[in-house]
């Protein structure tokens, strides 16, 4: 998974500007690069994160996308 993937899965799991998405993952590995995507994400002011839910099996994300003109 990339950054932009990561996006347009929170895109297309959005209602208004908030989100909730749970994202799948196998290895600690994943849980390290999908929390390293969302941080970029955030620095880059695209979302602001609420929340962050490592589960056993899946990463749960909750938060707010930022709509911003280029």
């Amino acid at each position: 998974m990339n950054k932009e993937k990561l996006l347009k899965k929170i895109q297309s799991a959005h209602q208004g500007n908030l989100f909730s998405l749970e994202i799948p993952k196998n290895t600690k590995e994943d849980e390290n690069k999908i929390e390293d995507l969302v941080k970029e994400l955030e620095r880059e002011g695209r979302i602001k994160l609420r929340e962050y839910v490592q589960r056993e099996y899946s990463v749960y994300l909750h938060g707010i996308i930022k709509y911003v003109s280029d």
